[in-house]
């Protein structure tokens, strides 16, 4: 196994083929915590127009973020937008973030120019289509259709939205009944994952969080064997050396197979022992509040 250190200094095209001669890669990246970074990253540049500096800087360093993960390897991205709480935060941050963030999926320049110089398919899921139907946000899905359709041909990566992707019960339902009725049987899970995001996919092979620790907006492709990470900052603040230390420990450090703990040495027990009993008070995803804002106890927590 490489060692860490030396997985750090590869050129990126040798890491991406070892992440690739593992299996094809699906990762679950929501990108949270982005009006934070704005604020603290960017407030000079904030000018007249909140919303429309936001977007801007927002989007460009989603374009910066899903070209790292490809050049690494990475296959697909699953990128959670927001779910039916966006509907309950107020008009102008619904329109001007929510929906308007929609529509510049097809309209940005950065977005468009990187769909098609990476060559990158994407598609959308979730249930936008019931969801904004017959709302004042309906002209969003005009610009759903024109990026999906802009971009069906192109097959070097994949790159899947989710919009009002939180609540997926009764679509899986009646997904399964319109088949049941068409076909005559019940469908099966691939044929589900088929139906329910436009195209075949393999399970979740990471979910890249931030923030309190939960998983979300993966409907069907969890298998509960997906590795979970949760960075400290806000995913803007992601860099390639984060991206490597999670794609070293995908691949090579949460597969290893566990020791015959009765075959370790008097040392390896020694220091097992100490490292537990030093650690026995603490759980991973515990937090506190500073500013009212949840922080987790590790890292450089003043």
């Amino acid at each position: 196994m490489i060692s860490f250190e030396r997985f750090l200094q590869l050129p990126t095209g040798e890491v991406a083929a070892l992440v690739k001669a593992t299996g094809q890669k699906v990762c679950v990246f929501p990108i949270n915590g982005t009006r934070r970074w704005f604020l603290l990253e960017h407030a000079d540049k904030v000018g007249n127009d909140f919303f429309n500096a936001y977007m801007d800087a927002a989007i460009k360093n989603h374009v910066e973020l899903c070209k790292m993960f490809f050049d690494h390897g990475i296959d697909t991205i699953l990128a959670p937008v927001f779910g039916r709480e966006l509907m309950r935060r107020g008009d102008e941050y619904t329109k001007r973030v929510g929906i308007d963030g929609l529509v510049r999926t097809a309209t940005d320049k950065n977005y468009r120019e990187f769909f098609e110089q990476q060559n990158v398919r994407v598609r959308f899921y979730g249930d936008y289509r019931d969801v904004l139907t017959g709302t004042p946000y309906e002209y969003a899905l005009k610009s759903i259709y024109e990026v999906t359709e802009a971009t069906k041909h192109n097959d070097g990566h994949r790159l899947f939205f989710g919009v009002f992707a939180d609540e997926v019960t009764e679509t899986i339902s009646r997904l399964s009944v319109e088949y049941y009725l068409a076909q005559g049987s019940v469908p099966d899970k691939q044929t589900l994952i088929r139906k329910y995001y436009g195209e075949d996919l393999p399970p979740v092979s990471m979910f890249i969080g931030f923030d309190k620790f939960s998983v979300f907006d993966m409907p069907l492709l969890s298998t509960g064997e997906e590795d979970l990470y949760f960075s400290i900052s806000p995913s803007p603040y992601m860099t390639e050396r984060q991206l490597r230390a999670i794609l070293y420990d995908h691949i090579y450090v949460r597969h290893t197979p566990e020791p015959d703990y009765t075959k370790l040495g008097r040392e390896e027990l020694d220091w097992l022992r100490e490292y537990y009993r030093r650690n026995k008070d603490y759980a991973l995803g515990v937090g506190k509040l500073k500013f009212n804002l949840w922080l987790p106890e590790m890292g450089d927590n003043p």
